[in-house]
């Protein structure tokens, strides 16, 4: 039997951390697959947080909802200088 005045100790597992790169691809292709315009989509997403600009298919909806609104655009941004070669 155990002491009460030992401190015990447990182990949170930490939630793993998605890219940002990976879920716009899956988001995108959901929407897509869907018969959505994903541009429209995700823009409409990122301007107003309302996650229902987000199809549930593949779990696209609750994927995006992890990542932070501005990670999704400095993510855009920088995969569009990167395409530019400006960087």
């Amino acid at each position: 039997m155990q002491e009460k005045h030992n401190t015990q100790f447990f182990k949170v597992e930490k939630e793993q951390q998605v890219r940002v790169d990976e879920v716009l691809e899956v988001v995108y292709s959901a929407l897509r697959e869907k018969g959505y315009n994903p541009v429209n989509q995700i823009v409409g997403y990122i301007m107003s947080g309302d996650p229902t600009y987000i199809t549930s298919h593949n779990n696209a909806r609750s994927l995006i909802m992890k990542v932070e609104r501005d990670e999704l655009v400095e993510e855009v941004l920088r995969q569009y200088i990167k395409s530019n070669s400006w960087g």
